[in-house]
């Protein structure tokens, strides 16, 4: 429940903590599918990319976590594949959050903040072979789209991609709870 836990839109004083949480969920849900040492080098990436993101002012990046120590974050923002549809760029779970509760959290205040922002549909692409974010995913009422994308993250290898959809309910709907 959000009540457990501190939801906010980051400002330009959260980037090492966005960079924390995302150096750490890609390594611990990523590792295997790199050599040490580019995943060294996109850790150090992601820890440092956040601060550059928050200047540019693109999008809406939002921190979840109990007081004083937020441990998930979305970054979402218009689609720029699909006109009128929102996508989320990057959701993403410290591990010591794992199982808190937090990411849902977060990724109901991120889909009422989409929704307020007049999108009717949202959409977003995970690894195929993360079972974790694919079992998130659709608890919270995403589904495939049935699209798969190869993605390069840097080192010169495709790993495959499955798109996930939603579609917000009406406001007398409770899909979007």
């Amino acid at each position: 429940m959000s009540e457990k836990f501190v939801i906010y839109e980051a400002s330009a004083g959260d980037g090492d903590v966005l960079g924390e949480i995302h150096a750490e969920s890609w390594k611990a849900a990523y590792a295997p599918f790199f050599t040490p040492g580019f995943l060294a080098q996109a850790l150090r990436r992601r820890r440092t990319q956040w601060h550059d993101r928050i200047a540019k002012g693109q999008g809406v990046i939002m921190l979840a976590g109990p007081k004083g120590r937020p441990l998930a974050l979305s970054f979402s923002g218009a689609s720029p594949a699909r006109p009128g549809a929102a996508q989320i760029f990057s959701f993403f779970g410290h591990p010591a959050g794992w199982g808190t509760g937090v990411a849902g959290a977060l990724m109901r205040a991120t889909l009422r903040r989409l929704r307020q922002d007049g999108f009717g549909q949202v959409h977003l692409w995970t690894l195929r072979d993360t079972p974790r974010s694919r079992r998130f995913y659709a608890k919270n009422g995403f589904t495939e789209s049935g699209a798969v994308r190869g993605f390069d993250f840097g080192d010169g290898n495709l790993l495959d991609q499955v798109e996930y959809e939603r579609a917000f309910t009406t406001r007398w709907g409770r899909g979007d709870r």
